[in-house]
């Protein structure tokens, strides 16, 4: 009985960010333009975003604006972007909905 009220209540408390819209980030024009504005890239060689992690994706912005990653054409894009707005974007594309596997021919 116990676990069943600890997983309802975890449950319950999970809901409402779940149902949480999220807006779209003011700065996802020179994202989009690459990756797509739901995250499905929109140029060979572009990764895909839609439903990655929201903490891999977070990290990886942080990385590219810091240097961390080496690509000069993600730093340019990212250029001096805050932290809520690395945030926004990360947040924007974990919840897009991944592209469906393609079959294969």
């Amino acid at each position: 009985m116990r676990i069943v009220l600890t997983a309802a209540l975890s449950l319950a408390a999970s809901l409402p960010s779940l149902a949480a819209p999220v807006a779209k980030p003011a700065r996802l024009g020179l994202c989009a333009a690459c990756h797509g504005e739901t995250g499905i890239a929109q140029i060979p060689g572009a990764p895909h975003l839609a439903g990655q992690k929201f903490d891999y994706l977070r990290e990886a912005l942080k990385q590219y604006r810091d240097g961390r990653r080496n690509v000069p054409l993600m730093r340019a894009a990212i250029g001096p972007v805050s932290d809520a707005d690395l945030e926004e974007l990360a947040r924007w594309y974990s919840v897009q909905s991944p592209q469906p596997p393609q079959a294969k021919p």
